[in-house]
């Protein structure tokens, strides 16, 4: 009888002890997706201003210069024509989806492919946002290794582009790029120009503002998709996925130059798998760093951020898989060229510097600083923009366009 009466305590206490398990369960699971969320969101906030911006300027490509209006600027891949690109992508500071947008519409306006993708390198690798954070997180070594290195990066792709890129897969590419601007209806043959004679006459025009809004609008319903997949694949990643499991990717006990060569070749990769692009991979480069990854394979990461799976995906959309994987190939090696090469110098120099156990601190926060306020002030004037120009018809201006 006592048994009898104790066998229901137990059973009782079993399922007060069920329960509460199952609760804790969901109670990890709930903070794991605040944590996923929040990381997302953290990575996004910290672009937004340069994204927007970005978009901005692809938009205003498409509705002030005219179909092969940049042939004769940037229609070559010469000295002055390279040099012309980095300059300009260095002074735009946009985020990889951004840069990859404006790099697009550049190529669609007549630019060599070459010349339009090193804008697209200068504009996320030369920018000095991307060094202020490189200097917190891993000190003045990967910040001069990152702008010298960006140039040496520059100056690898170039070359190999020339020998690896048939012109034959570029002028594809490009009738692919103006097909695909005729099916999402962006009328872009020249039928959405702003009017004006000069740059001041059409940053002037009302109708000109029209014109980037609906370009801005189509640039962004293109690749929100793509966009909103990056940011929360890579905020699970950052939050689901162990560091070590990263550091474990890279050879440590090896010779020398295995070692070298290994994490070169590694370090684009783990970029790739990573989903992260931008300023967002640095916290991870600075991971890398800290678990022996090589100075090269940590500098080869952190120039990956163009070859990240949801921008293939945007390569592939915008010139076609053909292209879209040859210039993927050829990224990848102008990474791991320019990598080894940036540690050789540095190794020459005896600058290559030591990891140290407090390198690495949390970034994924938000407060009230120069990211936040140019936030707010981008994503103020584009909604406002959008409102104005879908207030006064955008949507029909393509009829009163000018040919």
């Amino acid at each position: 009888m006592q048994v009898a009466r104790v066998c229901p305590k137990l059973g009782g206490r079993a399922s007060q002890m069920s329960t509460f398990a199952v609760a804790v369960n969901f109670a990890g699971l709930g903070l794991f997706v605040w944590h996923w969320a929040l990381a997302s969101f953290a990575m996004f906030w910290a672009v937004l201003w340069s994204l927007l911006l970005g978009f901005l300027l692809s938009a205003m490509i498409q509705a002030y210069v005219p179909k092969d209006g940049l042939s004769r600027i940037l229609g070559k891949v010469g000295l002055r024509e390279v040099a012309l690109a980095t300059a300009l992508g260095a002074a735009s500071s946009s985020c990889s989806y951004a840069a990859a947008a404006t790099a697009k519409s550049l190529f669609k306006r007549g630019a060599a492919f070459t010349t339009a993708m090193v804008f697209m390198f200068a504009s996320t690798n030369l920018v000095i946002e991307l060094g202020l954070v490189l200097w917190r997180l891993m000190g003045w070594p990967f910040v001069i290794a990152e702008w010298l290195g960006g140039l040496i990066l520059i100056a690898v792709f170039v070359l190999l582009a020339q020998l690896l890129l048939p012109k034959r897969v570029i002028e594809e590419g490009r009738e692919f790029c103006q097909a695909a601007g005729e099916t999402s209806n962006e009328h872009e043959h020249g039928d959405m120009l702003a009017p004006g004679a000069t740059f001041g006459e059409k940053l002037r025009s009302a109708t000109g503002w029209r014109y980037i809004a609906h370009y801005f609008q189509m640039d962004w319903s293109m690749l929100q998709v793509d966009l909103i997949l990056g940011f929360v694949i890579a905020g699970f990643l950052a939050v689901g996925v162990p560091n070590s499991w990263w550091q474990h990717l890279f050879v440590s006990s090896a010779p020398p130059l295995w070692r070298t060569l290994e994490n070169a070749f590694v370090g684009p990769i783990i970029a790739v798998l990573s989903f992260v692009c931008s300023i967002g991979n640095v916290p991870l480069a600075a991971v890398l760093w800290q678990g022996g990854a090589s100075f090269g394979g940590v500098v080869a990461f952190l120039y990956a951020d163009l070859i990240v799976l949801p921008l293939i995906d945007i390569y592939r959309k915008y010139y076609g898989w053909k292209l879209a994987l040859s210039m993927t190939g050829v990224f990848y090696l102008s990474m791991v060229a320019a990598g080894l090469i940036v540690e050789l110098l540095f190794a020459w120099t005896g600058q290559i510097p030591h990891a140290a156990g407090n390198l690495l601190t949390d970034v994924e926060h938000i407060t009230l600083n120069y990211t936040t306020v140019l936030n707010v002030v981008f994503l103020a004037g584009v909604l406002g923009l959008l409102w104005w120009a879908g207030r006064t018809g955008a949507g029909n201006e393509h009829q009163h366009a000018h040919h």
